[in-house]
């Protein structure tokens, strides 16, 4: 008997119960290396095979059978494959081989993306990311891809309803770090800016003993969008950041240094964000950026972004660099705010250096509509009457937004009391700790003097 069909009666035998599913488990893993070499018979199989309810014999099938490069015609006939298969299959039983499961997904994600259509690939693996998920806490792998295919495909609400998600339990450092860089971005495409910036700090501050490409992109987009969020950056990184992100992302040119000796390719960014970083000693310009942007004077900003303006769309970031020039307007308004209580649309336009009192009343009526500075404008004399905030923090609305933050942060709060609980049990922990003990000597601590009485 072929040993094609043989094991085609096994899968199909054995996929009915947890022991018979277990049992077939340990038979398709001593198959493995068969299954490959046999790639090109096993497409037929998989007509034979319902993926609901044989669903981890067709997953072993199925990613033996995906060959490595494609063409954009196999992925055409693949693709819809792997898409009812990822709608179809048995979470359960696609848990006990989640490595299969990630290698077919990604495989999906890059073909779709061969094909110039990543939207194909958002709502199969968004349903894959949750099949895989123990709990909504939990970041998987899948979490990026869907996120990068998100970004590719501008589907940025989609991403969105992933991003709401608050994340407890990290498999790999590596799935944290394109996580928050590429939601990052998700939420700058939104114009979520106080989202977007704590992504990019989770990024910019997360534990790392070597600064990594991820890092020094997130830390870049972090400069951009804390100056259009907050109108000002610091240099100074929070002191739990890593040594290694608190000395390299400051002083960038040791970095470019290291990069240019050891000509290291940072290719940890998947598909188009894998580049070498640039090999120039120049100062790092989202850093002087910043600096022009700290003294007020929209010219020398206008300058200086011109001058740069290559650095910054080499980096993808020269539209969000236009952002930072528009809100520097915004800035010089919200500081008028302070000081009068009613200004002419002339008398902005010449202190912010707009160029008419039209696109003064734009900029003041924008920013009215998204709640940044409180006024009105009187159309028959041209003035702005500068208002108070009206909130009263005393409706519903407000009492359950206070509510709702209270009860996440108690959850936060439980959560890391379990953790800490935890911690101090492991036995890994514990071994640790008394080796760190060991290293002082009782004679650095004062003995207590004893006293007869």
């Amino acid at each position: 008997m072929d040993p094609l069909e043989a094991l085609l009666a096994q899968i199909q035998g054995l996929s009915s119960t947890s022991s018979d599913i277990n049992r077939l488990h340990t038979i398709l893993k001593q198959a493995d290396d068969s299954l490959r070499s046999e790639s090109t018979r096993l497409s037929p199989i998989l007509t034979q095979l319902d993926p609901s309810i044989h669903s981890l014999g067709f997953l072993y099938i199925l990613e033996a059978s995906m060959p490595a490069p494609v063409t954009k015609t196999q992925a055409e006939t693949v693709v819809p494959i792997v898409t009812r298969f990822i709608g179809a299959c048995s979470t359960e039983q696609i848990r006990l081989a989640p490595d299969k499961f990630l290698s077919v997904c990604r495989k999906l994600k890059d073909q779709v993306m061969l094909l110039e259509a990543p939207i194909r690939g958002v709502a199969p693996l968004f349903t894959a990311l949750r099949k895989l998920q123990v709990s909504v806490e939990h970041l998987t792998p899948l979490h990026s891809d869907f996120l990068l295919l998100c970004l590719l495909a501008k589907c940025y609400k989609t991403g969105l309803s992933l991003l709401d998600d608050d994340v407890f339990e990290v498999d790999q450092p590596r799935d944290l770090f394109l996580y928050c860089y590429y939601g990052g971005m998700i939420c700058i495409g939104q114009k979520r800016f106080q989202k977007a910036l704590d992504l990019l700090h989770n990024v910019v501050t997360a534990p790392m003993s070597t600064i990594n490409a991820i890092a020094v992109e997130a830390y870049k987009k972090y400069i951009l969008v804390s100056l259009i969020r907050h109108g000002q950056f610091s240099t100074s990184l929070p002191k739990y950041s890593s040594s290694a992100a608190q000395r390299n992302l400051k002083n960038f040119c040791q970095l470019l240094e290291i990069c240019r000796r050891r000509a290291i390719q940072l290719s940890c960014l998947p598909c188009t964000f894998s580049f070498l970083l640039p090999l120039s000693t120049a100062p790092l310009p989202y850093v002087e950026l910043a600096n022009s942007y700290g003294t007020g004077k929209i010219a020398e900003l206008e300058a200086y972004v011109k001058t740069n303006a290559e650095k910054f769309e080499s980096d993808n970031n020269l539209g969000l660099v236009k952002q930072v020039v528009s809100s520097m307007y915004k800035r010089n308004i919200q500081r008028l705010t302070q000081t009068y209580l009613t200004l002419s649309l002339q008398d902005i336009a010449t202190t912010v250096q707009l160029n008419s009192p039209k696109e003064a009343e734009m900029h003041v009526l924008q920013m009215i509509q998204d709640g940044e500075i409180y006024a009105t404008i009187n159309q028959k004399d041209g003035m702005v009457r500068f208002l108070e905030d009206p909130e009263q923090y005393k409706t519903c609305e407000m009492i359950e937004h206070i509510d709702s933050s209270i009860q996440r942060i108690m959850a936060l709060s439980r959560k890391l009391t379990a953790m800490d609980e935890q911690i101090s049990c492991d036995q890994l922990y514990l071994s640790k700790a008394g080796r760190e003990r060991q290293r002082y000597d009782f004679d650095d601590f004062d003995v207590p003097q004893k006293f007869n009485i």
